[in-house]
């Protein structure tokens, strides 16, 4: 139940997971995992949020990873809520993420909450071009042919607030793929001034549909 988009001549699925597969090159692509952030809200004495949130978003990646074949994972930043909680994985989760990347291409961006987890596996970018892509966690404004995450944008339909991608002829951002990260509603100013006129909003959940986006 994806939504297919043509974008700089690639066909890329936007998964109703939140996920991007990207066929031609069997990639995977995820943003914003924050693992370990009931861990991190705990230690440093916040909200306190059911601790199941790190294995949830490991079943969903374990999911996708299963459907689509990926042999290319990339993280596009923020994968840990802080650096402590890539070293705080229970010992369940740390392995079921070590099985994950085994036999993967496993590329960690930096992001602005971590700055990639360099004891787990897998290698380490600030960014990544693969042609005709370049790969970041935050949008620079006036780039192309580019893919990033961090503003974990919603939208509401029917009124339910549901995660979107969203997709202009520039860039695609993707929706935050962790559980329990919130986000950024589509008509904040800080969207509406990186996503062109006429950009879409390809909403997650049951299956990716797409729509205007916000203003």
């Amino acid at each position: 139940m994806h939504h297919l988009l043509l974008h700089h001549g690639e066909t890329l699925h936007l998964l109703a997971s939140g996920g991007l597969y990207w066929p031609a090159r069997r990639v995977l692509v995820v943003a914003d995992l924050h693992l370990g952030k009931s861990e991190r809200l705990a230690r440093r004495g916040g909200a306190l949020l059911p601790p199941y949130e790190t294995r949830a978003t490991l079943a969903k990646l374990d999911t996708d990873l299963d459907a689509t074949r990926a042999a290319q994972v990339i993280c596009l930043g923020d994968s840990f809520d802080d650096d402590a909680a890539a070293h705080g994985l229970d010992e369940e989760d740390a392995l079921w993420l070590a099985r994950l990347i085994a036999g993967r291409d496993w590329i960690w961006i930096t992001g602005n909450h971590d700055p990639g987890p360099v004891s787990i596996g897998g290698s380490h970018r600030a960014e990544l071009a693969l042609c005709p892509f370049t790969f970041r966690h935050i949008a620079i404004p006036g780039e192309s042919a580019e893919i990033s995450g961090h503003y974990h944008p919603k939208a509401r339909l029917a009124g339910q607030t549901r995660p979107c991608f969203l997709a202009d002829a520039a860039r695609l951002i993707l929706p935050a793929y962790g559980t329990y990260t919130g986000g950024l509603w589509c008509d904040h100013p800080d969207l509406s001034r990186l996503m062109a006129p006429g950009a879409l909003a390809i909403l997650t959940g049951s299956r990716a549909l797409a729509i205007p986006m916000p203003r």
